[in-house]
């Protein structure tokens, strides 16, 4: 079964981390303690949280909510954090994730990217993915490259 997140706001660059990997770290702005809850009981998401108070609730402590209490500021470290507690993989899904909205990303023609990326991008990428709601585009870039190091970098320092 594919484990699914719920990231509080407070864990917002966590949650980017983990969409980087591929995993499905839904965030909802605005939402209390109890709609965050209710909404990782509702859609079977693990919490992901830095409240300390969530988890001394009787629903977290008798286990019927997955929640994980995210101990430190640095999001890379999160990342480590929740990697080792929850035995994820950082060779999950790597870059099939919008960052911005969660969804998944579709393979984009060239054709279909002409225009929509800059040029000197058409002329050098073959590869396009694009997000189908916030119609993000996504290419093998220099900021995928230094993505792609930081990645390694931290699965070599968790030796996972």
């Amino acid at each position: 079964m594919e484990v699914t997140f719920l990231v509080d706001v407070n864990a917002v660059k966590l949650a980017r981390w983990l969409r980087l990997l591929g995993y499905d770290a839904k965030v909802v702005p605005g939402a209390d303690d109890n709609r965050l809850i209710a909404l990782a009981l509702k859609e079977g998401r693990a919490l992901l949280t830095r409240d300390t108070q969530i988890m001394l609730r009787r629903i977290v402590t008798i286990g019927k909510l997955k929640a994980l209490l995210v101990r430190v500021d640095d999001p890379k470290l999160q990342l480590n954090q929740v990697v080792t507690a929850m035995g994820l993989s950082f060779n999950y899904r790597p870059f099939t994730r919008c960052l911005e909205c969660n969804q998944p990303l579709v393979i984009l023609s060239k054709e279909d990217a002409r225009g929509l990326v800059p040029p000197y991008v058409f002329t050098t990428q073959t590869e396009f993915k694009q997000c189908s709601t916030c119609k993000r585009i996504y290419w093998r870039g220099t900021h995928w490259q230094n993505m792609n190091r930081e990645i390694e970098q931290l699965k070599a320092e968790t030796r996972l």
